[in-house]
């Protein structure tokens, strides 16, 4: 090169001004080309310290799901409860009370443990929903390093798309929880029923429900009348049932919105690029599916919300 450049230097004075640049830019290409160092693309994988940052704070809200509700329910001036079986036990007393005074609004003890429900189950939807963005762009990160991942070792690929379905997968599950726990904060005195009935012993409690029962069955027939505190029941009841109606219909639209975009996505993408139109289909597949899935449940709830009476009946009769 050396020899090529001073041959070239020695010619400059017969060389025209337009040539010499031209020749100026070779000898600056061919440097760069010969001599700088290669350059990995940063798109060829996963940035380390997103994907560290994101699974630690997916760990965190797990186990703040799990151990916060509790204290974040608390209330400071009547406290909490050690655990669920006091929650429980709590509950059943008061609600005895409650069907036994015959009053519409709650006894100070069972007001105590609905509030204490409501707050737990914000808690737990606030928690759910937080992790629910963290595990969508986790998500998005894998799918992507994944996609771009033409270059790596087939277990590498293989690792990439393994963490995207557990992503997937827990992303779903998180999604569940923040319906429930929305529907739980909405009418917490309805989500608070089934601790009456699972493994109840106590005779007074087996009484009570043994009146609601009858009280049930006769006001689904003219003239029945109906106790105050069962009109609550009922009352929240629908409520419960029309909070997860409109929360599954939300979903459906978010859901059935995502398919036309992948769909979309999918019949654009070249069909030599094999990698993302499995991953698109896929999750084109999986969104139809969700969402067909989510407008059966919020065609029931909105059923058993017009007509909450014999639902509540076939939920003390064990066939909720």
């Amino acid at each position: 090169m050396t020899s090529t450049t001073a041959a070239r230097g020695g010619d400059a004075a017969q060389v025209p001004p337009a040539a010499r640049r031209a020749v100026s830019t070779l000898d600056r290409v061919e440097g760069v080309f010969l001599y700088s160092p290669a350059r990995p693309s940063r798109s060829a994988g996963v940035s380390g310290r997103a994907l560290a940052t994101l699974v630690a704070l997916a760990a965190v809200l797990v186990a703040a799901f799990v151990v916060a509700p509790p204290t974040l329910a608390a209330n400071r001036s009547g406290g909490g409860f050690a655990d669920m079986r006091h929650l429980t036990e709590a509950l059943r007393e008061a609600f005895v009370e409650y069907w036994r005074s015959g009053d519409r609004g709650f006894s100070p003890g069972l007001e105590r443990v609905v509030d204490h429900w409501l707050r737990y189950h914000v808690a737990k939807a606030v928690i759910a929903a937080i992790l629910l963005v963290v595990l969508i762009a986790l998500g998005v990160l894998l799918w992507k390093a994944f996609l771009r991942a033409g270059g790596l070792g087939a277990g590498r690929r293989a690792a990439l798309a393994s963490a995207g379905v557990l992503v997937t997968l827990l992303a779903l599950l998180s999604l569940t929880t923040v319906m429930a726990n929305v529907q739980g904060a909405v009418a917490p005195f309805a989500s608070l029923l089934p601790m009456l009935t699972d493994g109840a012993t106590d005779e007074r409690l087996a009484d009570t429900l043994a009146q609601v029962r009858q009280r049930l069955a006769d006001s689904q027939h003219a003239g029945g009348q109906t106790p105050p505190a069962l009109q609550v029941m009922i009352s929240d009841f629908a409520r419960y049932h029309v909070a997860m109606a409109v929360v599954a219909a939300i979903v459906a639209v978010v859901l059935i919105g995502m398919s036309v975009v992948l769909w979309k996505r999918f019949a654009s993408t070249e069909s030599s690029d094999r990698r993302t139109r499995r991953v698109l289909g896929a999750f084109g597949v999986l969104s139809v599916s969700l969402s067909l899935l989510v407008i059966v449940v919020a065609v029931a709830n909105t059923t058993s919300a017009a007509d909450p009476a014999p639902a509540l009946l076939a939920f003390f009769d064990g066939g909720w």
